[in-house]
């Protein structure tokens, strides 16, 4: 069985990846920052056949990221697929933010998932197996908004990360790509949408008129990750209804 590796798959667009890729074939090593929050994948039907590693996991801690690749090795021997997915958000008037804000966003958007994806390349390399990564990016890393410096900015790095990885990487066999989210509907930012106010302000961003469903994300990471997409590396899928494009 093929084996992904996805990171921050408590709820939102990590779960519904996971949901996608054992739908597919995988078997799974998922991970939390609280291990505990990766227990209702227990009784997911979607799971059922595969073989799910659970482990907990703070990408800003170094130690954290060594200990959980030194575990994934020891769970499967390899892996073949990577989605570099956890990740913090924060809404912060940028004459406002803190050092410690910026590491804590820094850290877990951008620093974490170097080291992370690093420490299973290294390996990968070691026994020359074939290696997808899938990179999880925002429009944000892409066009200006208000109060999302830190974390537009860390995804603008992630997205110009994944173009250096994947030149660097192509000679082993080594794919890397990102997947650019907009406005999704995702459990957490339902109860957001449900504001007459807010529901307007955001839907008049969109050309499509709607939000995107996590289940469209989850579908462009399983193609990047399948065989149609072998020919493709260092680019960045985006999925906001066009709006980045107006």
């Amino acid at each position: 069985m093929p084996v992904a590796v996805i990171t921050g798959c408590s709820t939102g667009l990590g779960a519904e990846i996971a949901r996608r890729l054992a739908r597919d074939g995988y078997d799974l090593i998922v991970t939390a920052r609280d291990r505990a929050r990766l227990d209702w994948m227990d009784d997911d039907t979607d799971f059922r056949g595969r073989t799910v590693f659970k482990h907990s996991l703070t990408l800003q801690d170094t130690a954290s990221i060594a200990a959980f690749a030194n575990a994934v090795f020891q769970d499967v021997g390899h892996v073949d697929a990577l989605v570099n997915n956890a990740g913090t958000a924060l809404r912060q008037k940028a004459l406002t933010i803190s050092p410690d804000q910026w590491d804590e966003v820094l850290g877990a958007n951008l620093k974490g998932p170097f080291f992370l994806t690093q420490a299973i390349v290294v390996r990968t390399v070691e026994q020359k197996r074939p290696l997808r990564i899938v990179n999880m990016a925002s429009g944000y890393g892409i066009v200006a908004f208000p109060e999302r410096l830190v974390y537009g900015t860390a995804k603008a790095g992630l997205i110009h990360m994944t173009k250096m990885m994947a030149a660097e990487w192509a000679e082993f066999g080594i794919t890397v790509n990102a997947v650019a989210p907009g406005t999704i509907a995702t459990p957490s930012r339902i109860a957001y949408f449900s504001d007459p106010a807010v529901h307007k302000m955001l839907i008049s961003r969109i050309p499509i008129g709607r939000f995107g469903e996590p289940a469209e994300v989850a579908g462009a990471v399983a193609y990047l990750l399948g065989p149609d997409a072998g020919f493709i590396t260092g680019h960045t899928i985006v999925l906001d209804g066009g709006t980045t494009i107006v």
